[in-house]
């Protein structure tokens, strides 16, 4: 099947939908892509049954497809990238499970050394179809060395895609985006929102273009510009702060590279106010990227300074009093929105 027959099946406004969790909509995309085209395949730790990988997206593929399409790897995430990179230079589209994403920094060599730069280097000729599914365990009590949210390191290799979903039908139709791309994608799954409640996931292979961010709420007085687990938090505060009188608009960037400038310098230039939410550290963190395009490009607009509510710079708590002290939850969010709107 070619590419532009595979496209030709994807349909961009589904009018059919059912209900269902993160892990559901993951495991159909991985069905739907599986089905579809026999160049794509998995591989990873525990993926195969009974497990079905370590939070259960795999569960039931492998004995769909079989033990060459769903492949059980060794504990070592080097072979596990080294397998996929080499597998799509060759014409495969392998998508590779990394566990948690701490363990990227083990096979950094393969993802942003090779896999990164390889269509570049080669003057386009070489395209790496590789997708990178990983997840972040922060505020699951995973620890420190299991925890981090490490997309600005990955926004920072030039040549990857990162792709951060918010809701189930996200998770599936940006997920079938990155298998069917000719890029390297990494594809970063927020553990706490693999069993956070269900939505409504468009059936059939239903695809969300990357680069294209979503507004999740309009509103008039300041913008909330935030991705992953923190647009529910954003979501919960702008309904609190419509008893005020304040309105927010919440802008889902969904990918943070390619970045949609437009949506995102559209909703501020409207609001003139910004505050910025991420899990991840403050320091060099992505809401820096974006508080720095904001300045540069609206600056004479702007009612405010750009905010930032991020986890404080340090590595992620063990015990879960100070692992949720550590988020930036819906009351360090209110408040920053607050005091830019009063300025």
């Amino acid at each position: 099947m070619t590419d532009t027959q595979l496209e030709a099946t994807a349909t961009e406004t589904a009018t059919k939908t059912r209900r269902m969790g993160q892990v559901q909509a993951l495991n159909e995309a991985l069905d739907i892509a599986l089905g579809v085209d026999p160049s794509v395949f998995l591989l990873g730790e525990d993926i195969q049954e009974p497990n079905g990988g370590g939070f259960g997206v795999h569960k039931g593929l492998g004995n769909k497809y079989g033990t060459t399409r769903v492949r059980h790897t060794p504990i070592s995430e080097q072979a596990i990238m080294g397998a996929a990179v080499g597998a799509a230079i060759s014409g495969m589209r392998p998508v590779a499970e990394i566990m948690l994403m701490n363990f990227v920094h083990v096979c950094a060599d393969q993802l942003i050394n090779h896999a990164a730069k390889l269509r570049y280097m080669s003057g386009g000729r070489t395209p790496v179809p590789l997708t990178v599914r990983t997840a972040t365990g922060t505020g699951g009590g995973f620890g420190a060395q299991h925890s981090d949210m490490l997309e600005a390191q990955l926004v920072h290799a030039a040549g990857l895609k990162v792709v951060v979903p918010s809701n189930p039908a996200d998770a599936k139709g940006l997920l079938l985006s990155c298998i069917f791309d000719d890029d390297p994608c990494v594809f970063v799954e927020m553990s706490q929102l693999y069993f956070a409640g269900k939505g409504e996931v468009p059936e059939g292979d239903y695809r969300v273009p990357l680069g294209k961010a979503r507004i999740a709420r309009a509103g008039s007085d300041v913008t909330l510009l935030t991705y992953g687990r923190q647009v529910g938090d954003c979501l919960t505060v702008a309904e609190t702060l419509a008893a005020d009188g304040i309105d927010v608009e919440v802008v889902d960037l969904r990918t943070l590279n390619p970045l949609d400038t437009d949506a995102v310098l559209g909703s501020v230039a409207k609001t003139k106010r910004a505050v910025v939410v991420h899990e991840a550290v403050r320091r060099n963190g992505f809401g820096a990227e974006l508080a720095a395009t904001i300045q540069e490009e609206l600056f004479g607009e702007l009612a405010g300074p750009v905010l930032r509510v991020t986890a404080p710079d340090t590595p992620v708590p063990y015990a879960k009093s100070l692992e949720d002290a550590f988020l930036p939850g819906p009351v360090r969010i209110e408040a920053a929105v607050r005091r830019l709107t009063k300025s």
